[in-house]
């Protein structure tokens, strides 16, 4: 039993974009600590939300680096250059179905088993607001220490050999070398690790707090969930929903929730009558022989025994609710009779080739509905990204002019939120129309389009409800015939009525046993 994804993400501490390892150490663990890289006090009150701020050393590190405001000034001692990464930053959430006092132990074993055994430090705090949002901050370190806790260079120079194991000297008289990092903690791969680690420690601690419940970090696509994933609103557009007022994006994700929820329901409803058709053909064979027929019974014939069995049931009746229910099952058998003619439906190969038919209907329209609602969401978020990135533009610009370092990194301080915002707009603009060039017009039309094209296929998803609902019909009075289940009595109650199936097997083992007589009656002779 899943739950919704939750939250996990990672990020670098870049002086570049004006961040501070000091101000986020502060700001996670509400302590008062001071920069000596900006000669400023880092403040942020996070007295009430704070539960839990503790500094994780591997064995090696100098005992002192416990203390925050050492440990990160020394970071940023180290790290002098402008453009430096000084931090890895993880922000993870932890589910509120279990306990919250098992929450410090869950982080520990995390951060011991992922970060502090290979040498990191982890500085996290754990913060609870109360509001159903209980999460982590975790601050590492990125550079690895020698054994008497002594900050070691991030990447050395390696000189590149030829055939003979020879340096290889260039026209410029230098010698061909290239950078290798001395840890790899920066490979992409760890990302997929640490996701999945804590994927694995939040699913033990669910199970041993007795819950059904599951994480599951992968995308819907790489689970194999066939949904559409809605569009981040963003602060503006959220605010302006709470308050009643619909959005562009607001409006989007509502049709696609609407679009999840109708190929939800068609395929639910499809897989169910594909599993009965399996069902019911193995079951075929058992009530031919049953029944002693030397030709399999139609649909309509089992349609007829349904009847039957309806007024079986009845026996017992008054005359007056017996004749109103008759005429209501007649109704609805006429109904059915009457639609497996119109399709030429006789046998149950005949019904199992219906719905799979109706599956390969689907099936395409599901896809095609999926891929319009995924292209219109890009154009959401390129028009979003495109009207940041003209907003931004000139801090960026301003930015990029800047000659010297401290003005460019006071700069880059005071615009941290434009910059980011800005270089976000950028990569996505590259990653979703491959240049920051936007054709407005062309994705109006292009939107327009799509749009009249998902509100078409929903409607010719709508139009299969009434074969699925027939079919769905179908089965349950076929499934009556076959007692798979049983009818209820009037006042409630359930007659006792053995079930074919169960008068199969007491017929077989008869059988059997009147065999195995015969045979010892002849051996004794």
């Amino acid at each position: 039993m899943p739950i919704p994804c939750p939250h996990f993400k990672i990020t670098i501490v870049k002086r570049s974009q004006g961040h501070s390892a000091v101000a986020g150490a502060a700001y996670q663990s509400g302590e008062r600590l001071f920069s000596e890289y900006d000669q400023k006090t880092k403040f942020y009150n996070k007295k009430k939300e704070l539960v839990h701020a503790e500094v994780m050393l591997p064995s090696h590190a100098p005992p002192g680096f416990a203390d925050r405001a050492t440990l990160w000034n020394a970071v940023e001692a180290v790290e002098n250059q402008w453009n430096s990464q000084l931090a890895r930053r993880i922000v993870l959430a932890f589910p509120v179905e279990v306990p919250k006092e098992q929450y410090l132990s869950m982080i520990q074993e995390f951060c011991q088993e992922q970060f502090v055994s290979k040498g990191m430090i982890a500085d996290f705090a754990i913060h609870d607001k109360g509001d159903g949002n209980p999460h982590a901050h975790i601050l590492l370190t990125l550079r690895a220490m020698d054994e008497h806790g002594k900050w070691l260079p991030k990447a050395r120079k390696v000189y590149d050999l030829d055939e003979n194991g020879e340096r290889i000297l260039l026209p410029s008289g230098n010698w061909k070398c290239h950078k290798e990092n001395t840890v790899d903690w920066n490979d992409q791969k760890y990302a997929e690790i640490w996701r999945h680690s804590w994927e694995t420690i939040t699913n033990r601690y669910l199970e041993a707090a007795g819950r059904p419940e599951r994480v599951d970090l992968r995308s819907f696509e790489r689970q194999g969930i066939q949904q559409i994933p809605t569009v981040h609103l963003g602060p503006a557009a959220h605010q302006m929903e709470k308050r009643g007022v619909e959005t562009f994006l607001g409006n989007l994700n509502r049709d696609i929730r609407a679009a999840n929820s109708l190929m939800q329901s068609i395929r639910s409803a499809i897989r169910g009558l594909q599993r009965w058709i399996a069902d019911l053909t193995e079951k075929k064979q058992l009530l031919l022989d049953a029944l002693e027929k030397a030709k399999e019974p139609t649909l309509s014939d089992l349609l007829v025994d349904y009847f039957n069995l309806r007024n079986e049931q009845r026996s017992d009746w008054s005359g007056k609710a017996k004749l109103k229910c008759t005429v209501r099952d007649f109704e609805e058998v006429k109904r059915a009779v009457d639609y497996l003619k119109a399709h030429s439906l006789n046998t149950v190969e005949d019904l199992n080739a219906a719905i799979k038919d109706l599956s390969q209907t689907a099936a395409p329209l599901r896809k095609q509905l999926k891929l319009n609602e995924n292209r219109m969401r890009a154009i959401a978020q390129i028009k979003d990204a495109a009207a940041v990135h003209a907003k931004l533009k000139p801090v960026h610009d301003t930015f990029i002019k800047k000659n010297f370092n401290l003005t460019k990194d006071a700069y880059a301080a005071q615009h941290k939120d434009e910059l980011d915002a800005f270089n976000k707009a950028v990569r996505t603009l590259m990653k979703l129309n491959g240049s920051t060039a936007v054709n407005f017009s062309a994705l109006d039309a292009e939107f327009s389009a799509l749009q009249s094209g998902s509100a078409e296929l929903r409607t010719q998803l709508e139009t299969l409800q009434p074969d699925i609902s027939a079919l769905k019909n179908i089965r349950k009075y076929i499934d009556m015939v076959l007692n798979k289940q049983q009818l209820s009595a009037p006042g409630g109650k359930t007659p006792e009525k053995e079930s074919v199936l169960k008068k199969l097997e007491e017929a077989k083992a008869a059988q059997f046993q009147k065999k195995a007589e015969q045979k010892n009656h002849t051996q004794e002779l």
